[in-house]
C-alpha cells in the first residue's frame, strides 16, 4: 500500500496544473463556476414512461461484488462515503461527468462504477446514469445480469435511439445504457463527433444528473485518453497489488491533477464496520 501511495504522490507531483483538455462547449456560465445552491425541496418522484424497468437479481449482484443496490447492506457504507465526496467535489466545480478508470485489468474499476451509480440513486435529491464506455471489454450488463436489446452498440451503429438503449434496473433514479459486445477501434469510436454530441446531451439534459463512464484502463490503449477530453472529472480505481508502481505513475501522468477527482484503493484489506459509529 505505501508503494501505491509513493506512485500516486509522485505522479501528482509531475502532473501539469492545466493540460491538454478540450473545454466543454460554453453553456451560458464558465465551467469553472461554483452551481447556484440546491433549494430545499421534497424527495423526487420518478417514473418511467419510455425506460424499461428491468428488475435485477440481488442472488447474482452479490455475486459479482454489487452491494449498493440493496441500501440495508452493511456493507454499502464505504460507497455511501464515496458519494458524498465525490458529490461535493463535482458540485464545486459544476461538473456533471465523472470517468472511471484504472491503470490497469482486474483493478474493479466497473465494481466501483456500478456501486457508486448505485449509491447516487439512492440520494433522495439526484439521479444517476451509468455509461458502458469501456467497448472494449464490456462488463456493466454481465455484473448487472442484464440481457437486452438494443444497448449502446446499436446507438454507435445508427441502428438505434440512445433512449431505447436505456434501462433502469428497478432502482429509482437510475439509468444504466449497457453495452453487450466489444466494439472495434474503440479509441476512434470514443473520439468521434457523434460521441462527444452524445456526452453533451447526457450531460446537458438534467440538472441534477450525475453521468458516470466506465472507461477501459489506461494501459490497455489511448481509448481513455480519446475521450477524457469531453469529461469534467476523472477517479482513478487502484487495486492493491493489481498495478506496478510505474503503471501507477504513467497512468496518473496522463490525468490533469486538475481534473483527478480523486484515487480509490480497491482490493485492500480493511476491518469489518461494526455499529453506528
Amino acid at each position: 500500500m505505501e508503494r501505491i501511495k509513493q506512485a500516486i504522490d509522485k505522479a501528482r507531483a509531475q502532473a501539469p496544473a492545466s493540460a491538454p483538455f478540450a473545454e466543454p462547449a460554453a453553456r451560458g456560465t464558465p465551467h469553472t463556476a461554483p452551481p447556484p445552491p440546491r433549494p430545499h425541496v421534497q424527495a423526487m418522484d420518478v417514473s418511467y414512461v419510455h425506460t424499461e424497468v428491468v428488475p435485477l437479481d440481488p442472488a447474482h449482484l452479490e455475486e459479482h461484488r454489487i452491494v449498493a443496490y440493496n441500501k440495508a447492506s452493511q456493507h454499502n457504507w464505504a460507497f455511501d462515503v464515496l458519494r458524498t465526496q465525490v458529490l461535493q467535489k463535482m458540485d464545486e466545480k459544476g461538473w456533471r461527468t465523472l470517468a472511471i478508470t484504472s491503470p490497469t485489468l482486474e483493478s474493479g474499476k466497473t465494481v466501483v462504477s456500478i456501486n457508486l451509480a448505485m449509491s447516487i440513486a439512492h440520494h433522495s435529491q439526484r439521479t444517476a446514469m451509468l455509461v458502458d464506455f469501456d467497448l472494449r471489454r464490456p462488463r456493466v450488463a454481465s455484473y448487472l445480469g442484464l440481457s437486452r436489446n438494443p444497448s449502446l452498440n446499436e446507438v454507435l451503429a445508427g441502428q438505434a435511439q440512445l433512449h431505447e438503449a436505456m434501462v433502469n434496473p428497478g432502482l429509482p433514479r437510475l439509468v444504466v445504457v449497457p453495452t453487450n459486445r466489444p466494439v472495434p477501434k474503440a479509441a476512434e469510436v470514443l473520439s468521434s463527433q457523434s460521441v462527444g454530441v452524445l456526452i453533451e446531451d447526457l450531460r446537458d439534459r438534467y440538472d441534477d444528473r450525475t453521468v458516470i463512464f466506465d472507461l477501459p484502463p489506461m494501459m490497455a490503449g489511448d481509448d481513455v485518453m480519446s475521450v477524457l477530453p469531453r469529461i469534467d472529472a476523472v477517479l482513478m480505481v487502484i487495486g492493491n497489488g493489481n498495478s506496478t508502481k510505474s503503471e501507477i505513475e504513467e497512468s496518473m501522468r496522463h490525468i490533469p491533477a486538475d481534473r483527478l477527482l480523486g484515487v480509490v484503493l480497491n482490493k485492500a484489506e480493511a476491518a469489518v464496520r461494526r455499529g453506528y459509529y
